[in-house]
């Protein structure tokens, strides 16, 4: 099931929009704001964001910016009420992928979603490519120039998490959060562990590294 994350300051019509995608197929996580927006997006791998242009403290325009300089693949649709040219050429200028206006007819909103996760080629296949390593969310599996690598289920989360999202630090304690469970008595230092283990079973690609920032916890820096 694709996940989509809507991110609008009107309470009602954030509601409408995803109890209409839940009903169709999607899992839809509404946000009434930017910042909860990034919070959401830490502990999920979303498969496609909609968001508003006019929101409090932070625009869909800086918004969109953050994501895009994060994920260069996620699909992001403005469903707005400005409806200038200006705006638009922004938003695309930005890397958005597809605009509309408000009031918008929920039919032609899950035609555009239809379309933009095919194009995004996310229809077919969960997978990320990185040089000769294929990961596959689906079949949670890892495949280095044609090698099987196996991976336990947390082994393959972190991994996958830290390449959706090239040089972006993610801290010991998000890293916790998201992977570990609310009960486990486990340190943060677990997370060293399991970052050690990917080194050494990664330790022949050359295509990506697992890289420690001081003080904070881990990036993967694409080669």
């Amino acid at each position: 099931m694709f996940k989509i994350l809507v991110v609008e300051d009107d309470r009602d019509l954030n509601k409408t929009v995803c109890e209409y995608l839940d009903r169709n197929g999607y899992e839809a996580v509404g946000c009434l704001e930017a910042n909860e927006a990034y919070n959401e997006m830490y502990g999920n791998v979303f498969d496609l964001i909609i968001s508003d242009i006019m929101m409090p403290k932070i625009d869909g325009f800086e918004f969109a910016e953050t994501v895009r300089s994060l994920n260069k693949d996620i699909p992001i649709l403005f469903m707005t009420a400005r409806d200038d040219f200006r705006s638009k050429q922004r938003g695309y200028g930005i890397g958005i992928d597809d605009y509309m206006v408000k009031p918008v007819d929920l039919d032609e909103l899950l035609l555009k979603i239809g379309a933009l996760l095919r194009r995004a080629k996310i229809a077919n296949t969960k997978q990320i490519t990185v040089g000769s390593l294929t990961l596959n969310a689906e079949e949670r599996s890892a495949v280095l120039d044609g090698e099987d690598i196996p991976l336990t289920v947390r082994e393959f989360n972190l991994l996958y998490k830290l390449l959706s999202y090239p040089k972006k630090t993610f801290t010991r304690s998000q890293l916790m959060n998201e992977f570990w469970d609310a009960e486990s008595e486990s340190g943060s230092r677990t997370v060293d562990v399991y970052m050690r283990k990917l080194r050494e079973k990664f330790e022949d690609c050359k295509d990506f590294e697992i890289v420690t920032v001081h003080g904070l916890g881990y990036k993967a820096v694409l080669k």
